[in-house]
Order: C-alpha cells, then sequence, then structure tokens
C-alpha cells in the first residue's frame, strides 16, 4: 500500500470513528464497527493505529476540528461576532440535536471523557479550548480578555446543557420548550 493510500485510508477510519463515537460513545463503537463503517476489515486496523485509544483521540480531534472548520469559515465570510451567532443559531437546531454525529463533541461525549480520561482527557481539553477561544473573540468587544473568556466558558456549557437535555427528553413538546427557551436566552445574551 502506498504512503497516499495509506493516509487516505487511515482518514477514512478517523471519519467513521469520529462520526460513530458521537452517535454511540466510546463504549458503542468497536474497533470492528469502526472498521466496517470505514468500509475495511478489522484485521487493518493495527496497520494505522496503536491501540483504540489512539483512534479515540485522533477520532476526537477530527470532531473538534470540523466544528472549527466550520466557524472559521462562517468568521472569514462575515465577522467574529456573526461567526458565534451562526454556531450557536445551529448548536441549538433540531438537525444538531437529531444528528449527533455530526455535531459537537462536547454534547456528544462529554460525559465519556470523563469516563476515558487516559485516552480522551487532554485532547478533548484542547479541542473545548479551541471552542472557547472561537467564542471569546470579537470585533465589537476587542481582543480575548478574562471577561471575554468567562463569558464564551457560560455560552458553551449553557449550550452543550441545552443539547444533552434535550436529547435525553425526547423529541415532542418537552424537547421544543427546552430548545425555544435556550434559543431566546442566547438571543438575549450579553
Amino acid at each position: 500500500m502506498s504512503r497516499g493510500a495509506a493516509a487516505e485510508s487511515k482518514a477514512r477510519i478517523v471519519e467513521a470513528a469520529s462520526t460513530m463515537l458521537r452517535e454511540r460513545g466510546v463504549d458503542g463503537a468497536s474497533i470492528a464497527d469502526v472498521m466496517e463503517a470505514a468500509g475495511m476489515t478489522h484485521g487493518g486496523f493495527y496497520k494505522h493505529f496503536g491501540s483504540k485509544d489512539e483512534l479515540l483521540a485522533a477520532a476526537v480531534r477530527q470532531a473538534f476540528a470540523e466544528i472549527s472548520d466550520r466557524f472559521d469559515a462562517r468568521e472569514e465570510k462575515s465577522d467574529a461576532d456573526s461567526a458565534a451567532a451562526a454556531y450557536v443559531e445551529e448548536y441549538l437546531s433540531q438537525a444538531h440535536i437529531e444528528r449527533p454525529g455530526r455535531g459537537c463533541p462536547v454534547a456528544a461525549l462529554g460525559g465519556d471523557a470523563a469516563r476515558h480520561p487516559q485516552a480522551l482527557a487532554q485532547t478533548f481539553a484542547i479541542g473545548a479550548e479551541a471552542l472557547i477561544a472561537r467564542l471569546s473573540l470579537s470585533k465589537n468587544r476587542g481582543r480575548k480578555s478574562g471577561a471575554n473568556r468567562a463569558r464564551a466558558i457560560r455560552r458553551l456549557t449553557a449550550l452543550v446543557g441545552t443539547v444533552v437535555v434535550a436529547r435525553a427528553v425526547g423529541p415532542g413538546p418537552l424537547r421544543d420548550e427546552i430548545l425555544a427557551a435556550s434559543a431566546l436566552k442566547a438571543a438575549r445574551a450579553e
């Protein structure tokens, strides 16, 4: 297998794992399941990764990179405030609630990161820091400050909590009410 083909195979595995982990959690995503989703055999896993923990870290990095890339693309088209507003709108959407495999790894894997600290804590912290940094910058507020950082942390944790509870209660009027209340709060945020 050429280096290019090996890199493509590894990228497919990481992408499949990133999606599956957000959908099923760490314990629900076996190596065999990930490899099957990537269109490969279980035996090929160790050509690319030394352990499941190595794959977990790569998949979580990928998940955070997807979110950061979307945020950055929005910011390039407009500004940091508009990018943050779009991020919040997307975060509190039915699509995000219903498709965790494409959504935020904090809401999907926060509990798993706490249960699997050896594999996930450092990578998870780096990804969370990147989200907080993006949410704490804006043209109107100047450079990053302690107050902006605290505001960004409050915003992220409120969004994550909303999504976790909305997913937990399932479809229906209560979920809709939770999302509506959170969206109204986000619209009025400082």
